[in-house]
């Protein structure tokens, strides 16, 4: 599979260069260490360390020894979630050793989940988030309708057939439910499959916990959970409504979404972009493919979702500090805007206005609202955002 150069490229070796340690979360698959060994192939000093291998996993059997062994290395450590205990082990070992670039580890699970064990680094580790392949990332190499269909997660996306597309990421599905959550979490993976595939239908609309419980014979809490569990190993994205002082009466529950196109399109049984055009799901996919990539271009920034009871929405809208964009989501090639979408943009008052279509390039709808292709999005909310 040839390497396709990732947009975190480029923050992880400067945050190899400020901090002691540096940690890289995303889901499992996204390219984690594919990226890290691409990016320190130049390195002669580096050990490698993958928790999912027995033997690595009996080198830090006496973890203050192994690191003791390799002064003067990078350490690199993948699949760090199995091993919470080391944390106080690598922060003892930076305190010691003083200097930069001492520790690089890799997790599937997110950033919250991991404070809990890293709590002790604050202010010696750098968090950043890798995504499945963004957009930009994969223009020149593949279509729009692929990149919609089979998803963002590597070995999908550049398999070599639709039909081995569509058979990774049934394996990658069952897997993570067998393997992953059952050792994570021990949750079982015939509830959570269901819970998942239900989740895949109501893509992109407000939880109903009420409703997933009782279709699902389980308490609200336990759908909550379960759900705060998926969105902890990136499995799905939950997006808050919006919070303003507009008076206005909003939806206050959040927008749940599959994680990834191509999972949402094979738990739907959806098996190519023709099957895609007929569903009612592609405008929810669509909405998860411009979130995915904003959030990948764009770390920091605040995403969250407008809804008020007059009948207002707005996909999403973008927040830096006090400056706001706006972003709706069109899978069309003529996108225009609803009268819903017009009283958003009067409550809201967003600096400017993106409607995100699979478009080959952009073009200004009206004063302040522009139609921006999935590429030109990033860039051009970053700018207004700066």
């Amino acid at each position: 599979m040839p390497y396709v150069q990732r947009f975190l490229e480029r923050e992880l070796m400067r945050s190899l260069k400020h901090f002691p340690v540096t940690a890289i979360v995303g889901p499992r698959q996204c390219g984690k260490s594919t990226l890290v060994k691409e990016a320190l192939k130049g390195h002669s000093r580096v050990v490698y360390l993958d928790l999912e291998n027995p033997a690595d996993l009996r080198k830090l059997e006496d973890a203050q020894w192994f690191f003791e062994s390799q002064k003067g290395r990078l350490i690199c450590i993948d699949e760090i979630q199995r091993r919470p205990e080391l944390f106080p082990v690598i922060r003892s070992t930076v305190d010691e050793w003083g200097g930069n670039g001492r520790f690089l580890v890799l997790g599937s699970a997110s950033r919250d989940l991991l404070r809990q064990s890293s709590e002790s680094l604050a202010g010696r580790i750098a968090y950043r988030r890798l995504t499945p392949f963004l957009w930009t990332e994969v223009a020149k190499c593949r279509s729009i309708e692929s990149y919609v269909t089979r998803g963002a997660f590597p070995p999908s996306l550049l398999a070599a057939s639709a039909t081995r597309s569509f058979d990774w990421r049934e394996q990658f599905i069952t897997s993570f439910l067998e393997r992953d959550l059952l050792q994570w979490a021990g949750v079982s993976p015939v509830a959570m499959r269901r819970l998942w595939q239900m989740l895949a239908h109501f893509n992109g609309q407000t939880a109903n916990y009420s409703a997933l419980a009782s279709s699902l014979g389980v308490s609200d809490m336990t759908v909550r959970r379960h759900i705060d569990l998926l969105a902890n190993v990136y499995m799905v994205e939950v997006v808050p409504p919006f919070v303003s002082n507009l008076g206005k009466r909003l939806v206050k529950s959040p927008k749940v979404y599959i994680a990834d196109s191509g999972l949402a399109a094979a738990l739907l049984n959806v098996r190519n972009f023709e099957d895609w055009q007929a569903h009612p799901g592609l405008g929810a996919a669509w909405e998860q493919i411009v979130l995915s990539n904003l959030k990948g271009r764009l770390p920091g920034v605040d995403v969250s979702f407008y809804r008020s009871s007059r009948g207002a929405e707005m996909d999403f809208v973008v927040q830096r500090g006090q400056k706001v964009v706006a972003v709706e989501c069109k899978c069309s090639l003529s996108p225009s805007l609803t009268k819903g979408t017009a009283f958003a943009l009067e409550d809201i008052q967003p600096l400017k206005t993106f409607v995100a279509a699979p478009v080959s390039e952009g073009w200004a709808m009206k004063p302040g609202v522009d139609v921006v292709s999935l590429g030109e999005l990033s860039g051009k909310a970053q700018a207004v955002l700066a």
